[in-house]
């Protein structure tokens, strides 16, 4: 196998387990900028997965192709739905940030897979999808040498979006001043509240797009990697996203470039049959690869990486 060849299933595999990863990191990092930790992203994915999944199942005779874009836009939706029990428990009822998520991680593969076993005749798991994502070639500039076989050929064109709506979400918190006011919530919300900024709204805003685009994130993983529904769909994606945004130091831009470098973790077990020097190393060490690397990754960066200064505190207007 060429080099050229190498690189590109390497760079492309990277990027299709990416994809899922940089939506839903950047998710986080909406939310922890408005000052609501979300520990819940697992379980904002699950629900992406489940309902993109099933509308792919039951309308892809009918929109064909598009059914695999569509369905992101489901899973966005059902995610935002979902993500307002975090909202609702955390800003209106004071309730402890990460219990509040863990107990949706807890509560979305219970009844996602009880719903799945309701639409399909008891069983765990859906039929696999026809209508996926696959992949995608660039027209034209693959065809530039060395560069256009690596970055620009069979790769995954969701996560070149998700690069896109990276830096759209760099732009929005620094440049505009929505952001700002989201991130002044998260960092003192008492000062944000003197100047008449709703700090209860924009904590809502940092939530509810955490939760959209979770939902994203889990419906991209369904809709170009695993290609069904089952308890195993979402195997822990949520919490790599929350370590990417720790790593990404809570920048949408750091967040996506961390992301990345766990998709290429998350990739291992593929692309080590490609590369001579790992073709002979045993499967597994690949399969636990990005859990340990997560770990890693957690304990050398949460204590240094700083986190906006009123993440995970609750506000009472008044105190």
């Amino acid at each position: 196998m060429s080099l050229a060849t190498i690189l590109m299933t390497v760079f492309s595999t990277t990027l299709i387990y990416a994809a899922p990863l940089i939506f839903t990191a950047l998710g986080g990092a909406f939310s922890e900028h408005s000052g609501v930790v979300n520990v819940g992203l697992e379980g904002m994915m699950i629900v992406g997965a489940f309902s993109s999944t099933v509308f792919n199942l039951s309308f892809a005779n009918l929109f064909g192709a598009a059914t695999p874009w569509l369905s992101l836009i489901i899973g966005a939706v059902f995610g935002l739905v979902f993500s307002a029990l975090h909202a609702v428990a955390t800003i209106n009822f004071r309730a402890d940030h990460i219990i509040s998520g863990t107990v949706l991680n807890m509560m979305a593969p219970a009844l996602c897979v009880f719903l799945t076993r309701i639409f399909y005749s008891g069983k765990g798991q859906t039929p696999v999808i026809d209508q996926s994502m696959g992949t995608f070639t660039f027209p034209g500039i693959s065809r530039i040498p060395l560069l256009g076989k690596m970055f620009f050929t069979h790769t995954s064109l969701a996560a070149y979006v998700a690069i896109i709506v990276g830096i759209g979400s760099w732009y929005f918190l620094y440049r505009t001043n929505i952001g700002l006011r989201l991130r002044s919530v998260g960092e003192n919300p008492t000062a944000a509240d003197t100047l008449g900024i709703n700090v209860a709204a924009y904590r809502y805003l940092g939530v509810l797009l955490s939760g959209f685009l979770g939902g994203i994130g889990g419906a991209v993983m369904a809709q170009s990697i695993t290609l069904n529904f089952s308890a195993s769909t979402i195997s822990g994606q949520g919490f790599m996203s929350l370590a990417a945004m720790i790593f990404g130091k809570w920048n949408p831009l750091g967040a996506t470039a961390a992301a990345i470098f766990f998709g290429l973790a998350q990739s291992l077990p593929i692309i080590g049959g490609y590369i001579p020097v790992l073709a002979h190393v045993n499967s597994v060490w690949f399969e636990i690869a990005p859990y340990v690397i997560t770990v890693i990754v957690l304990v050398l960066f949460l204590g240094k990486a700083v986190a906006p200064a009123a993440d995970g505190q609750n506000y009472i207007k008044g105190k």
